[in-house]
Formats: C-alpha cells, sequence, structure tokens
C-alpha cells in the first residue's frame, strides 16, 4: 500500500475532499429558486413543490446509518465514488426528464447519497488527518456551504438562459469534476504523516446509541441544523415584514450566507489554538443572540446587521457539530458510528422545523413566535454543549 509522502499528493487530497463537499449542497439549493417556476410549470400544488425540498432533508436523516455498511462493506474510496455518481445521473435526470415524478425520485436518491457521504467524509478525515481534523473540517464546511451558495445564486442565471431542467441540471457537472480527482487522488488509510494503517488495525466500533455522550452531540447537531435551515428559509419573509423589498431581503439572505462561509473555514483555523469547544459555542452563539435580538426589537436598518451576525453563528457551529464525533472518538470506523448517529437524528429533528414555523406562520401572522423558537435553539445548543463539556 503506498504511503502519502509528498506535499503534492496531499493537496491532491484535500482538494478532492473539497470538492465532494461541493457536491453534498447543490441539488437541493437548486430547488429553491425554482420553485414556483416548476410549480407553474408542471401544475403542482404547494404541498407537492415543497416535498421536493422535504424529501433530501429527511432522507439524510433516515439513511445515514448506511455510512456504517458502506465503509465495512466497500470502503470509502469506493463508497463516496458510487455515491457521487449518483447524485451526477440523477443531477442530469432532471434536465433530461422533467416531470413531477422524476423530481421526486431524484429528490429520494440524492438525498439517500448524501446522507450516507457525509459521515464517510467525517470518519475519512478522521483517518487520514487524525493531527488536523479541525482543519479538515473547515474545509469540508467551507465546501458545502460554497456549493449551496453557487447552486443557489447561479441557477437563476441558468434558468433566464434556457429555463428550469437546465438550470437543475447543470450542477450534475460539478459531480463528474468531483468524481473525476476523487478516483485519481484519494488515497486509502494514510494520515498526515504517512503512515499505513493497516486493515487488521481497523476497529470495528461498538454501536453509540447506548452512550450518553452521543445522544447530546445528537441533539446539538440537530438543533444547530434546525437554527440554519429555518433560518435559510425563513430569513427572507421575516426581512419583508421588517419592511425590506423582495428583492433586498434575498440579498439579505446572501448576506447572511456569505459570511456563513468565511467563518465554515476560518473558525476551525483557530481551533488549534483555542481548543475548548464548549467556549467556541458560547462566542458564535453570542453573536446569533444578538442577531436574532435585533430582528426582534430593532428597525429594519438591523436586519443587514443581524444577517452578518447570524452568518457568524451559523458559519461557527456547523464545524464544531462535525468535530464532536471525531473529538470522541478513536479510529475511523468508531467515527463513522458516531457521525452517523448524530447526523441522522439530528437531520430527522432539523426536517421538519422549517415546515412548524410555517404553521405557526399561518396561524399566528407574524413571526414573533418563530423568532422566540429561534432564541429556544440557542438555548438548547448551550445546554448540550455544556453538558459535553461536563462529561469530557
Amino acid at each position: 500500500m503506498r504511503k502519502v509522502g509528498k506535499k503534492s499528493t496531499l493537496a491532491g487530497v484535500i482538494f478532492a475532499i473539497l470538492l465532494v463537499a461541493l457536491n453534498l449542497r447543490p441539488a437541493i439549493s437548486s430547488i429553491g429558486p425554482m420553485l414556483e417556476p416548476i410549480r407553474a410549470d408542471l401544475s403542482l400544488t404547494n404541498g407537492q413543490v415543497s416535498l421536493l425540498t422535504a424529501v433530501p432533508v429527511l432522507c439524510m436523516g433516515l439513511f445515514a446509518p448506511f455510512a456504517i455498511v458502506f465503509n465495512r462493506r466497500f470502503g470509502f474510496k469506493r463508497s463516496i465514488g458510487f455515491l457521487l455518481a449518483i447524485i451526477g445521473l440523477f443531477t442530469l435526470g432532471r434536465g433530461l426528464w422533467p416531470s413531477y415524478f422524476n423530481l421526486l425520485l431524484s429528490s429520494f436518491f440524492i438525498g439517500i447519497a448524501i446522507a450516507i457521504i457525509g459521515p464517510m467524509l467525517s470518519a475519512m478525515i478522521k483517518r487520514d488527518f487524525p493531527n488536523r481534523t479541525a482543519s479538515l473540517i473547515g474545509v469540508y464546511s467551507f465546501g458545502m456551504g460554497l456549493g449551496a451558495t453557487l447552486a443557489a445564486g447561479f441557477t437563476s442565471v441558468v434558468y433566464a438562459a434556457s429555463g428550469w431542467p437546465a438550470g437543475l441540471a447543470i450542477w450534475s457537472g460539478l459531480a463528474l469534476a468531483a468524481l473525476i480527482v476523487w478516483l485519481r487522488t484519494a488515497e486509502p488509510k494514510s494520515d498526515l504523516d504517512g503512515q499505513v494503517v493497516p486493515e487488521s488495525t481497523l476497529i470495528i466500533a461498538r454501536s453509540p446509541w447506548k452512550n450518553l455522550k452521543a445522544w447530546y452531540m445528537l441533539l446539538f447537531f440537530g438543533f444547530q441544523s434546525a437554527f440554519f435551515f429555518s433560518m435559510l428559509t425563513w430569513l427572507a419573509p421575516i426581512a419583508i415584514d421588517k419592511g425590506l423589498s423582495v428583492l433586498a431581503a434575498g440579498a439579505v439572505v446572501t448576506v447572511m450566507t456569505a459570511v456563513q462561509i468565511v467563518c465554515n473555514i476560518s473558525v476551525p483555523l483557530l481551533f488549534s489554538r483555542y481548543p475548548n469547544r464548549f467556549h467556541w459555542v458560547l462566542a458564535v452563539l453570542s453573536f446569533g443572540t444578538v442577531g436574532i435580538l435585533l430582528l426582534m426589537f430593532a428597525g429594519t436598518w438591523s436586519v443587514w446587521l443581524a444577517a452578518a451576525l447570524i452568518g457568524v453563528a451559523l458559519g461557527g457551529l456547523f464545524p464544531i457539530a462535525l468535530l464532536l464525533p471525531l473529538d470522541a472518538t478513536d479510529s475511523a470506523d468508531e467515527a463513522n458510528s458516531w457521525a452517523a448517529m448524530t447526523q441522522s437524528g439530528g437531520y430527522l429533528i432539523s426536517a421538519f422545523m422549517p415546515f412548524i414555523i410555517g404553521v405557526i406562520y399561518d396561524n399566528t401572522g407574524n413571526h414573533d413566535i418563530s423568532l422566540w423558537l429561534f432564541l429556544s435553539f440557542v438555548f438548547f445548543m448551550i445546554l448540550f454543549a455544556y453538558l459535553l463539556n461536563r462529561k469530557a
């Protein structure tokens, strides 16, 4: 088995991780800007079209545990390569067969692929970069955020030129690029120092489902994910209620996601100097809390600042949530099991939160309760981060 000894090879592996991460959001986030054109063109109800974004997130919760099966049977390289091909084929199929059935079918299989890749990518980072997990998780989370932002922004541009089927299908090219790079550069079972990990030393981990700490991580991941998806869905309507135009409200969301992307990669780079995760949770959530309070009590001028502050919180929380299972485990297989559990339960929690907020808004006509609900997310994240810190 060949060792990883050259910096150029390491850079290739890191680039491959970045490209894989880039593909974990575009198939979902590209649907959002196209919901109305799809609904009108295919004569769908709002309920039907909403399933196109709900199904992938639900699959991300239901199928994440299969990452353990895929890794043990096929290994990281073959599994992730196969799942990238699934994402690319079903994304391309949206343009070739633009029917509601195919859109729903593609959402289902793409959601499964994303669900399985997520924990496996975390586990691979644990295995290959045991001394720099925080930095590589930063690359991973940066890639996901960048992919989501690119798809949300450029899908509309392609739609204006060629229609919504092309706007959705174009992201298959990103999956193809990632697949080529992944198969050419991904190195099996090697850490940053070039040491080879024999197959016989890979420990088959015990299930984390009976471990209280794993449950704390699951709930932390769930509330940070609920915070992210709820803000992504409802920040623009909240901004409109505060007096902004539809165009300005969309720009507010762009500000939030841009700040989030910067923090996705910059915050983890500081973990080696300031390693205490609980202190980081308190720090980034202090920004988010101020942002929520501005939305609750300040005027229209505050929306832009609030979006930036919330972006800091979202950008810092996600890499922390990804790192917690890696901090608590000793092997890649164990990290895969813990990451699969936390992401499975966490995404199931978050899948329903934007819908619940929508129901609340339908019944109250304002976002007052929604904003208090966001503050409750902050409270619960601090609570579970404290419990994890205390148990450490």
